[in-house]
């Protein structure tokens, strides 16, 4: 009898490689958190640039073993669309860290905690979604995981609804009000590109359900 399990153990280099970079994204956001912790004075940002450049490398060597792989489990497309999205965040992590350590001491006031829990809870629901992709479970497993990461994201449209308010009642000088506004859309970024990632593996379970 065939064996959807056994025939997607072939890919199991494919899974592998997806998990090392939804593991990247989970580094990134750690990173990130560490960053916000100082805000006196510019820090060094190799380590972010270190993680981003792991899983760009991750993400072009998933396209080499595609190119090379003759028969895959899943389909060809699904499995860049994934790794493409994963590295997303990775990249928009790294662009907000770029942004933020121009000035920090000028964002010393400014609450970035509810946007972070928020993508700390994505990220690791990704993350738990990505593992599970390669036992290709139910589909109301993942179906379940999915929803939970779109809840999510509802919630940080919600907070950013909150923290556009504070933007514009006037309390941050000018400038000051352009750089948290443009560090608020990139964590709002983060958060999309999760949802997107987790769309993407929802669509893969579906299609093979």
């Amino acid at each position: 009898m065939f064996s959807i399990q056994k025939f997607f153990s072939q890919d199991g280099k494919f899974f592998d490689l997806l998990e090392a970079s939804a593991d990247e994204t989970r580094e990134s956001t750690r990173l990130l958190i560490d960053l916000l912790k100082d805000r006196s004075h510019p820090h060094p940002l190799e380590e972010f640039a270190l993680s981003r450049g792991k899983d760009k490398r991750i993400t072009e060597q998933i396209s080499h073993e595609l190119v090379n792989t003759f028969v895959t489990g899943l389909e060809r497309e699904d499995i860049e669309m994934v790794s493409y999205a994963l590295y997303r965040i990775c990249k928009t992590i790294e662009k907000f860290a770029e942004r933020f350590n121009l000035a920090p001491q000028r964002l010393a006031g400014v609450d970035f905690h509810r946007q972070i829990q928020l993508m700390e809870r994505a990220t690791a629901t990704l993350s738990d979604m990505v593992r599970l992709l390669r036992k290709m479970p139910p589909l109301e497993t993942m179906k379940g995981l999915n929803d939970r990461l779109q809840g999510i994201e509802g919630e940080a449209d919600d907070v950013m609804l909150d923290l556009l308010r504070e933007v514009y009642s006037g309390q941050y000088e000018p400038l000051q009000a352009m750089m948290v506004r443009d560090l608020y859309d990139l964590l709002e970024k983060v958060i999309d590109r999760c949802r997107d990632a987790g769309n993407a593996i929802s669509h893969i379970v579906l299609k093979n359900s």
